[in-house]
C-alpha cells in the first residue's frame, strides 16, 4: 500500500506521529507537506493529496488539519475521492467497510494522538466490505458523475449560446450591406 499525507500548520505535530505510525508499520508513502509551523491555507495541501489518490498514484491519503473539516470538504471536491472525517475507531472502521473511503482526515484539536493513531491503524487495515455497500457506493459515483457530465454540458451550452450570438451579429452585418 502506498499512502500520500498532507497537513497544514494546525495539524503537523499529529502529521509527523503518523509518519512514525507508517514507518512502523512498513508503509510506503509520501509527506505532502506542510513541513514547519508557519501558518498555511489548507486547500492546496488537501488538493494535492487528494488529485494523487485520484490519479492512482497513492492507494490512500491522509490529511490532518485543526479540526479536520476543511480538509475533508477540499478533498471531496476532487472526483474519485471519498473523503471520511473520523474522530473514532468506530468511525474509520465503517468509513472502509461501508463507504470505500480513500482519504482520512483527522482534526488535531479534536482528537488525542494515542486516539489518532488507533484511527489511523484501523482505517488502514480495514477492507471495504462490498455487497450490499457496493450498490450505495455505487449510487454515490453515479451522482458524482452525472454531476460532472451537467456541468461539462452546461459549459458547452454557454460556450455555444456564445457562438450563436456571434453568428448572428456577423450575419446582420452582411444583410446590411
Amino acid at each position: 500500500m502506498k499512502v500520500c499525507i498532507g497537513a497544514d500548520h494546525r495539524g503537523i505535530e499529529l502529521k509527523e506521529k503518523v509518519k512514525e505510525l507508517l514507518k512502523e508499520e512498513g508503509i510506503e508513502f509520501e509527506d505532502f507537506g506542510t513541513h514547519a509551523k508557519s501558518s498555511v491555507d489548507y486547500p492546496g495541501f488537501a488538493l494535492s493529496v487528494a488529485q494523487a489518490v485520484a490519479k492512482g498514484e497513492y492507494d490512500r491519503g491522509i490529511l490532518i488539519c485543526n479540526t479536520g473539516i476543511g480538509m475533508s470538504i477540499t478533498a471531496n471536491k476532487v472526483k474519485g475521492v471519498y473523503a471520511a472525517l473520523c474522530l473514532n475507531k468506530e468511525m474509520a472502521e465503517f468509513s472502509r467497510k461501508h463507504n470505500d473511503a480513500n482519504v482520512l482526515a483527522l482534526g488535531a484539536a479534536y482528537v488525542e494522538s494515542t486516539e489518532a493513531i488507533d484511527i489511523v491503524k484501523t482505517w488502514l487495515n480495514t477492507k471495504f466490505e462490498g455487497g450490499r455497500h457496493t450498490k450505495r457506493v455505487n449510487k454515490v459515483k453515479e451522482v458524482e458523475n452525472n454531476l460532472v457530465e451537467k456541468e461539462e454540458a452546461q459549459k458547452w451550452e454557454k460556450e455555444a449560446r456564445k457562438w450563436q450570438k456571434e453568428a448572428r451579429h456577423w450575419q446582420s452585418r452582411a444583410w446590411r450591406r
